[in-house]
Formats: structure tokens, C-alpha cells, sequence
């Protein structure tokens, strides 16, 4: 293929594309109400989530859904980790933790099991890749009609509850992503200032 018929089966983004990447904005789980995106829906959102990055093609990630039964599960699990590790907290921590994973119509559990001894991929490259799956579903999520809130907390880290997810304890939870359709609008966040983060480098300074 020419560069010049490779350019015309590339897309251009749109300006609506772009508006929308200049405009995303995080909701906070417990603000995402009903309705989640439908079957086929989130499946476009995670396919999309999919096309990042990933040196080596290794695929170093893995996504789980958890609809309301597998919420509840989940809410159970971190229910009695955190009253086990906090045996004097009063039961209404528990149930919080109880309704932790239970805020937003879906819930993805997001993980990365990189290989460290990789020869030819840096545990870097592979570690941003998953970083990179997580950012492009929230911005899907957006483009589809609805909002997001990527997190970790404490529960991500917690080896119980990987290994009630089914992973062994090289696994890592990067993130517990909830999807829904914001109850009331967030407000805007302070971002870094252009000038603060970009500069234009010229070549080595001659000292």
C-alpha cells in the first residue's frame, strides 16, 4: 500500500472527537446511576479499551465484568476483608466496604500480569500498555453516551481479593472501573497549565 492510499484509509479524527477528548471528565462512582451500557455496548467500549499500545503484542491485561450478581459477590469479599484486617470497625464500615463495588450499573475489573524477565519488552512498556486499556475505555465509555470513574483503593492491592477474583498474587489490579450514566453533572477539575507541562526541546545545551 502507497503512503499515499495508507493515508486514505486512515480516518482523520473528527472535531467532535476531539471536543470530546478535550471535554472528558470522570464521574465519581457513587454520582453513576442507571442506565449501564447494554450488552453489545460494552462490548464496543472494551473493544475499543482494546486497541492500544502493546509492544510485542504480548496482551498483558485481562478485563472481568461484574453486572449486579457478581457486584454483590464482590461486596461480600471486601466486606469481610476489610472487618477481618479491622476487627474493631463498626459495622456500618463494613457495609460501605459491602457496597463499595456496588455504585455503578457495571463494574470491570481491570488487571495486568506482566513478565518482568520479558527479553525484548520493558516491564515499563507492558505496565503503560494496561494503563493505556483502562484510559481508552473511560473515553469510550464517554463516546458511547455514558461516564466512567477509574479506580484503585484499597481492595486492589489486597491479596484476598485477588485471589477471590481468581488471580495469583503476581497479578495486579490496575483498576476497578464503574460505568453508568451520571446522576447530576461533575464540576470542572483544575488541569496543569499548557506552559507548566510542554516545552519544545532544540538539541543539547552547550555547556
Amino acid at each position: 500500500m502507497s503512503v499515499a492510499e495508507t493515508a486514505d484509509a486512515v480516518t482523520p479524527t473528527s472535531p467532535a472527537t476531539l471536543e470530546l477528548l478535550l471535554k472528558r471528565r470522570s464521574v465519581v462512582a457513587k454520582n453513576l446511576g442507571e442506565p449501564g451500557p447494554d450488552a453489545a455496548t460494552l462490548a464496543q467500549i472494551i473493544a475499543a479499551g482494546l486497541r492500544v499500545p502493546d509492544h510485542g503484542k504480548l496482551g498483558p491485561w485481562r478485563v472481568q465484568v461484574l453486572h449486579k450478581q457478581g457486584q454483590a459477590a464482590l461486596g461480600d469479599v471486601f466486606a469481610a476483608v476489610f472487618a477481618a484486617d479491622n476487627p474493631e470497625a463498626e459495622d456500618r464500615l463494613v457495609e460501605l466496604e459491602r457496597q463499595r463495588p456496588q455504585r455503578a450499573p457495571v463494574l470491570l475489573a481491570v488487571t495486568s500480569c506482566v513478565d518482568p524477565l520479558h527479553p525484548k519488552i520493558p516491564e515499563i512498556e507492558q505496565r503503560l500498555s494496561g494503563g493505556a486499556l483502562c484510559q481508552n475505555i473511560l473515553v469510550a465509555a464517554h463516546a458511547s453516551g455514558f461516564a466512567a470513574q477509574w479506580l484503585t483503593e484499597w481492595c486492589a492491592f489486597h491479596p484476598a481479593v485477588k485471589q477471590a477474583l481468581g488471580h495469583d498474587p503476581e497479578t495486579d489490579i490496575i483498576g476497578f472501573i464503574y460505568i453508568g450514566t451520571p446522576i447530576e453533572l461533575p464540576t470542572e477539575r483544575g488541569r496543569p497549565a499548557y506552559d507548566d507541562v510542554v516545552s519544545e526541546w532544540t538539541g543539547p545545551s552547550v555547556g
